[in-house]
């Protein structure tokens, strides 16, 4: 079993970025954020997808919000580090496709389970073509977390790469579990415990 490939605590909070957004006038980093939270809002609330019935459509419409503004390729070859130059053009097609299914997954599950929390922008940082939003989500008893999303500008759109939570990142945080795995191990036993992780969350959903 793969416990430490996904950190709950940190994807838990990651994942509010469908939750209220606050007004605020900012650039199109911010701009661009909002607008991917307003669609996935739409998509928690629509009546006509809140049954068992319709969770299927309901999940296949979030993950299309959630690919629309993740760069998965350029998350999973991050959280990989400097093992990805050392794969395959085989190894690469495998890798990425995997590592998005299972975040995706870890994703809309979580984002199910939001109720009233609230997310305030507060700034975004620009760079050239790398921006920060920063964020904090309050929640209903009035705790507060540090939540930034790191983008990189792709043929005109902002595009999260990497999620900051309270000081934690959670391409760090995979790159760290994923060079141990292979450190230990090797790349074949991380695929496997991925594909492993895969299967284990399909199997959660029957």
């Amino acid at each position: 079993m793969m416990q430490k490939y996904e950190p709950t605590s940190v994807i838990l909070i990651v994942l509010a970025f469908v939750l209220i957004p606050f007004p605020l006038s900012a650039g199109a980093p911010t701009d661009q954020i909002r607008t991917t939270v307003d669609k996935a809002l739409n998509v928690l609330r629509s009546p006509g997808l809140k049954s068992e019935a319709k969770k299927k459509e309901r999940r296949d419409q979030l993950r299309q919000v959630i690919a629309s503004r993740f760069d998965f390729t350029e998350m999973a070859k991050r959280s990989l580090g400097s093992q990805w130059r050392r794969l395959t053009p085989k190894q690469r097609e495998e890798f990425v496709p995997l590592f998005t299914d299972l975040l995706e997954r870890a994703y809309i599950d979580r984002i199910e389970s939001y109720g009233d929390e609230k997310l305030i922008y507060s700034r975004e940082n620009l760079d050239g073509n790398y921006a920060e939003v920063e964020s904090r989500i309050v929640t209903h008893r009035g705790e507060e977390f540090s939540l930034n999303y790191r983008a990189h500008l792709v043929n005109g759109e902002w595009k999260v790469y990497d999620v900051v939570v309270e000081n934690i990142s959670l391409v760090n945080n995979y790159r760290s579990q994923f060079n141990r795995i292979i450190t230990n191990s090797s790349y074949e036993e991380l695929i496997r415990r991925m594909k492993e992780k895969q299967i284990e969350l399909k199997d959660a959903k029957r």
